[in-house]
Order: structure tokens, then sequence, then C-alpha cells
């Protein structure tokens, strides 16, 4: 608690980074090496709560003509890859393998950009930034997992980006709470407005109506 006051006394976490003019939705790694209990990252409880929000998220983005750009990460084979600690990594992470593939249930393949990624950034190597600068994107929604991972460095990247980022709370998941909480509490400290669904919900219609009546 002493921690936490410091930062708060040190003017940490003051300011909202806001909501800006058009949304974006980035969706990081919801493939089934992390969403089915069969494979050795699959199936945790908080991301598996976060798909089944996301997935709600997404019905009524793609309904309102929000962009979306979704992610896997996926190798080569093991010499192609950064020198990831994981073994289930090491050994399921590959193209030919079918944890790889993105769940059906956050996919939308006549909709999403679709990106494959080597790195824990969505935005790292990859043209989703160059997707929303021509859809003049300035605020990024980022789901998906791990929190403490993925998660953490994609959102650092859109701050880096100069986008407005919101991480919604149930709609990201980790292996474990404790790691999805404290990266979380830092993230908003410094980076990104922590909300939930619902009040992404509410800025997407909101988005939605104002577009309607210009």
């Amino acid at each position: 608690m002493a921690d936490t006051d410091d930062y708060k006394q040190r003017s940490y976490g003051e300011i909202s980074v806001g909501l800006g003019a058009k949304p974006g939705i980035v969706v990081v790694d919801f493939q089934k090496g992390f969403t089915e209990a069969q494979y050795p990252l699959g199936g945790a409880p908080l991301v598996m709560r976060a798909l089944e929000n996301t997935a709600k998220l997404l019905n009524a983005a793609r309904a309102m003509g929000v962009p979306v750009a979704t992610c896997n990460t996926a190798y080569m084979n093991e010499r192609e890859m950064p020198y990831w600690k994981i073994t289930a990594v090491r050994e399921t992470f590959l193209h030919d393998h079918p944890s790889a593939e993105l769940d059906p249930r956050i996919y939308d393949p006549k909709y999403d950009l679709k990106v494959c990624k080597k790195g824990p950034s969505i935005f790292f190597n990859t043209d989703v930034a160059d997707y929303f600068a021509k859809e003049r994107v300035d605020t990024v929604i980022v789901t998906g997992c791990n929190t403490s991972g993925c998660i953490r460095a994609s959102s650092i990247d859109s701050f880096s980006h100069r986008y407005r980022t919101l991480v919604p709370e149930d709609c990201v998941g980790d292996i474990e709470e404790q790691p999805h909480r404290d990266n979380l509490r830092d993230l908003g400290r410094r980076y990104v407005d922590v909300v939930d669904l619902d009040s992404v919900l509410a800025y997407l219609d909101r988005w939605h109506n104002a577009q309607a009546a210009a």
C-alpha cells in the first residue's frame, strides 16, 4: 500500500489518456495454444474470461465498422524464433501446428486484419500501425493475452506510436491473477487507461452515433 501511495504522491496516474476521434481494436494472441486446454499453455481461467468478453466486444465493433487487427505468434522452426524461455512456445508455436491457429470465436477472416507476429508486441515489425494510419485511428483498445507479456508489450508500443490506449481489464487475461493485476496497475500508472468492457462498449456507441449524425 505504501508503494501505491508513493507513486500517487509523485503524480503517477493523475492524467487520463482520454478518448479520441476514432477507435481501433487489437486482439493479441487469442490462438488455440492459449484458448484450448489440450495445449500446454491453454485454458487459463482469466484468458478464457477475456476471450468471452472480447468476442462480445468484437461483435459490436464490427457491426459499427471499427477497424480490428488480430495476431497469432508462430514460427517456421526454432531457428527462426527469438530466445524464448518457454518450452511450450518453442515446441508448439509453429506455422504447421494446430495451436498456432486463431480461435474462431474472435477471428473473422473477412473483416479482421490478420498478422503473424514474431515478438511480444502486435505492432513490432507488422503493418498494424500502417493499417490504423490509413483508417485514421487515434485510440487503440488492447485485448488478448497474456497481460504480463504480449499485452504489456503491445500497450507500450501503442503508447509509443502516440495512440490513446485503453486496456479493458476483463478483455485481457494471464496465467495467474497476480501478474495480471500488477501489470495492469503499472500500465495504468504510466501509459494507458485501464477500463472495462461496458465502458468500451459505451464509447463505441457514442462514436458510432456521432458518425451517423455527421
